[in-house]
């Protein structure tokens, strides 16, 4: 099997069922992003950090490939005229957000209350995992902007932006394990 199929050459791509969209569908915005952010993670999970959030980040890596297909498939060809699945594609749990809840409760356990915002910086994997945040932000809104055309899983939209939250408390603890100076936001008075 090629990688190259030449059959976006013209500026279309496949969805799952076959349909063919535009590469700038929203869909194709909304799943790409997500492809980014798996990118972006793979990135911090390749730093020098803990087993446990390398073991973490692959989890949400798998979990991204299941959201990707979620996005990546045309809600018509899904299912068939009686509701049955037609094709075989895998669900984000409520499982998979608790998974996330409770990883942020365990970081923050030991890290001192946030009482300002941070300035995203002061050690090179803490900003990886900011970069990261903002790209999860803005694979939420592309998602959530789908999500309003055509509706899917709700539980995907939720670990979606439950997985931001994650990235932002990975960083403050990331920070925190890494003797990173933290910033706190406090804006100047004109």
């Amino acid at each position: 099997m090629k990688v190259y199929t030449k059959t976006g050459d013209k500026g279309t791509t496949a969805l799952f069922g076959g349909t063919r969209v535009p590469k700038h569908h929203i869909r194709i915005e909304s799943y790409g992003t997500i492809d980014e952010l798996n990118s972006h993670i793979g990135l911090i999970r390749d730093q020098d950090i803990d087993q446990l959030y390398k073991n973490t980040l692959m989890h949400i890596q798998d979990r991204l490939f299941t959201v990707g297909a979620i996005l990546a498939t045309d809600p018509e060809k899904a299912t068939l005229k009686n509701g049955k699945a037609r094709l075989n594609i895998p669900k984000i749990a409520s499982e998979d957000i608790e998974k996330l809840e409770k990883e942020m409760d365990l970081m923050e356990d030991s890290l001192p209350p946030m009482t300002h915002f941070v300035l995203p910086g002061g050690h090179q994997t803490v900003s990886f995992c900011h970069i990261a945040r903002t790209v999860c932000r803005r694979a939420e809104r592309l998602a959530s902007h789908l999500n309003d055309l055509e509706p899917f899983q709700p539980e995907t939209l939720m670990y979606i932006n439950r997985l931001s939250d994650y990235l932002f408390v990975l960083a403050r603890k990331l920070s925190h394990d890494l003797h990173a100076e933290e910033i706190k936001w406090i804006p100047e008075k004109n």
